[in-house]
């Protein structure tokens, strides 16, 4: 899974970041066409009441709107230097696989927020679900797939990785993820930051 991602990062990286906004700007397309059908199985995967579900699809709808704007806006400073003829640039780069592990209560907004970023960054992104709502992450999946289809996208970009807490740990410990973006509760939280930080990797937690 972490090899498969990193292939895909080798080339990801090098699109140019409005390139990788359109594939962002076509999941949200997917997403306006399939959002009562998404909201549903939310509700019956989740427990949630329809107004509640279908708010969560149109959270990732906003947010892929918000994401393809900053793909043309990945820009740095241009700093003042005190060598004379010289001034200093900021340029950003994207710094591989994303983990993304989510939640039951959310199940696909949070996975959202983090794979639009991600992605227009030049990420490719590991989505490790709740195991109370794989339905969701597969279902979601297609639909990223959708967007895809068309375009010259890498295999691997986003991959859905199901199982229990044991997987999920097995993916915060991985040194080839640089970024974990963890869900979840006070305790889970307090398991996932050590274990990143002792391997120089970033949690959002």
């Amino acid at each position: 899974m972490v090899a498969n991602a990193n292939t895909a990062f080798a080339t990801w990286r090098s699109v140019p970041a409005p390139v990788r906004g359109e594939l962002v700007r076509r999941l949200g397309e997917q997403l306006r066409l399939r959002k009562a059908d998404l909201a549903r199985i939310v509700q019956l995967e989740a427990g949630k009441i329809e107004s509640e579900a279908l708010g969560e699809v149109q959270e990732m709808i906003d947010i892929c709107d918000f994401a393809v704007g900053l793909s043309r806006q990945l820009h740095g400073l241009t700093i003042a230097s005190e060598r004379p003829g010289h001034r200093l640039m900021e340029q950003w780069h994207p710094v591989g696989p994303v983990a993304v592990i989510t939640a039951f209560n959310f199940p696909v907004a949070v996975w959202s927020w983090n794979a639009a970023l991600a992605l227009v960054c030049g990420n490719p992104v590991i989505w490790k679900p709740s195991e109370m709502t794989p339905l969701t992450a597969l279902a979601t999946h297609a639909l990223f797939e959708k967007a895809c289809a068309g375009m010259d996208v890498p295999a691997h970009l986003n991959q859905v990785l199901l199982g229990d807490g044991t997987v999920g740990a097995e993916l915060v410990a991985s040194e080839g993820v640089p970024i974990v973006s963890a869900t979840g509760s006070t305790a889970m939280g307090r398991k996932v930051a050590p274990v990143v930080a002792a391997r120089f990797g970033r949690s959002i937690l």
